[in-house]
């Protein structure tokens, strides 16, 4: 679905070396304010960040150079379309709104700020050259945003490792233009251009057991930070819903997940992700990542089979990735450009005479698209309303506080006395005292524990051992760190 402002093009013949340097100033006005980044001290106080963006500065006006000779030496006819895409600019509108609200309760997003810009100033320096060094016309518009910050909402890598970062960002525009098939009598792109090197590059992090190179972990876990993030996210999202009718993905892929979180709870009495039926980061995903109209099924019963399938590898990478040992993150990333290469048969499968039955269309089919995206939307609103208001999604999911795994440690649950031993050793390294008194007894002999209340716990404990997976509680008193125990069901706190 591709929703485009009628393009504005504004050609400049290279005939002449003049004009060929007027046109091709706008990649080389990208790339010197890469380059200008070089004298922030944020950047010169880290010698590989500065080679990083000097040596992406080099390649760039290195490239910019020989394109310009090539053009002034065939005689090329070299122009820009000025192109706004309503997908590009609203994306970009959302994610750098979340960004925002997660950067306040994380402030490593805003620290790193300067290098969020320096992948947006890369990317359409990069994308610029690449285009035309194939063709004569390059469409400007916000089409970098939404790719840099998808994958900056996903995976960075760390100061050191930085160049990866851009490699990363090329790699998923020069999949763009190179990696394309016949969709409806046009030549598109296969792959969404975030998802789809975020998920080569979280495989190659796999099989090199580099995971520590990224701030990869640390996003996922630092996402649920903010309050009422699930909300957000919920809110964020509608304006594309609504435009590009992408909601029966979202709503089949949070469906599947939670149907699927509530049967593994009935059958073990613990949750398959530990702290939530949906992590907040797969929640993420399945609102901005795997969304993208240009690259999923274009029917309606398509796209409900896409997001089921989104649900459910998720659940199957997330089991995979668990029992091989390896962070468990990146279970919202492999799977896409697998679904991007199946959108066709998924559509056939859609319109074949087995499943008519159960399409949606045939109950919409009265109503114009954007009436059938409003009514999927209120579906969507009533399903959320009725999963929160259970703990479906949201704040208060039990499973990040320690009583609750206590008690299915003390009840002898699978995985349960691993995991609180988990809990409690992170609480123990950020200096509970009480948390490594709670380490010690798990580790003397889980299978004889009892679980033990806040009794003897001081006040330095209590901000500590009561964060569960959230953010650090800071300026709370006395009385409100006792509300909030009572909350999270720590015997004897209500009394209080």
């Amino acid at each position: 679905m591709v929703m485009d402002v009628g393009p504005v093009v504004i050609e400049a013949p290279v005939n002449k070396g003049v004009t060929a340097t007027r046109v091709l100033g706008l990649p080389l006005a990208f790339t010197l304010g890469l380059a200008g980044l070089l004298l922030l001290d944020s950047v010169r106080q880290n010698t590989p960040l500065t080679w990083t963006l000097a040596g992406a500065s080099a390649v760039l006006l290195t490239w910019n150079a020989v394109l310009l000779a090539s053009a002034v030496r065939s005689g090329r006819t070299l122009s820009v379309a000025i192109v706004l895409r309503k997908q590009h600019y609203l994306q970009a509108c959302i994610q750098g709104s979340l960004l925002i609200y997660w950067g306040w309760y994380w402030r490593q997003v805003y620290d790193s700020a300067h290098l969020i810009a320096a992948q947006l100033l890369f990317a359409y320096a990069f994308d610029m050259l690449l285009s035309w060094s194939r063709r004569d016309v390059y469409a400007l518009g916000f089409g970098p945003f939404p790719v840099v910050f998808s994958m900056n909402l996903f995976l960075w890598f760390r100061l050191d490792w930085f160049y990866f970062q851009f490699l990363m960002v090329a790699f998923g525009f020069a999949a763009k233009e190179l990696l394309r098939w016949d969709k409806d009598g046009r030549s598109v792109h296969i792959f969404n251009p975030s998802s789809f090197p975020l998920a080569v590059f979280s495989l190659a992090l796999i099989v090199t057991g580099t995971t520590d190179l990224t701030w990869g972990q640390d996003i996922a876990t630092t996402l649920f930070y903010p309050p009422h993030m699930y909300l957000a996210l919920f809110l964020f999202a509608l304006p594309g819903q609504f435009l590009f009718g992408v909601t029966t993905m979202t709503m089949s892929a949070v469906v599947t997940t939670y149907l699927f979180g509530l049967l593994y709870y009935a059958m073990t009495g613990i949750y398959f992700f530990y702290d939530s039926y949906i992590p907040i980061a797969v929640f993420l995903g399945m609102h901005l990542l795997f969304t993208d109209p240009a690259t999923s099924p274009r029917t309606d019963l398509g796209r409900v089979i896409f997001g089921v399938l989104y649900g459910a590898s998720t659940i199957a990478l997330y089991a995979l990735l668990g029992n091989l040992g390896v962070p468990t993150f990146y279970d919202k990333l492999l799977q896409i450009p697998i679904l991007n290469l199946s959108i066709e048969l998924i559509d056939r499968l859609a319109r074949s005479d087995a499943l008519q039955r159960i399409d949606p269309t045939a109950i919409m089919r009265p109503l114009a698209p954007r009436q059938r995206h409003l009514a999927y939307m209120a579906a969507w609103a009533v399903v959320f309303a009725v999963m929160s208001a259970v703990q479906g999604v949201g704040d208060s999911h039990p499973g990040q506080w320690l009583p609750f795994w206590q008690q299915a440690c003390a009840e002898g649950r699978p995985y349960a006395c691993p995991y609180l031993e988990s809990i409690v050793s992170s609480d123990c390294d950020r200096g509970s005292v009480w948390a490594c008194e709670e380490l010690a007894i798990l580790q003397d002999d889980s299978d004889r524990y009892h679980p033990r209340t806040l009794a003897g716990a001081s006040a330095d404990d209590y901000p500590i051992v009561l964060r569960g997976s959230k953010g650090p509680i800071r300026n709370v008193s006395r009385a409100g760190l006792e509300a909030l125990a009572c909350h999270e069901g720590w015997p004897g706190t209500c009394d209080r």
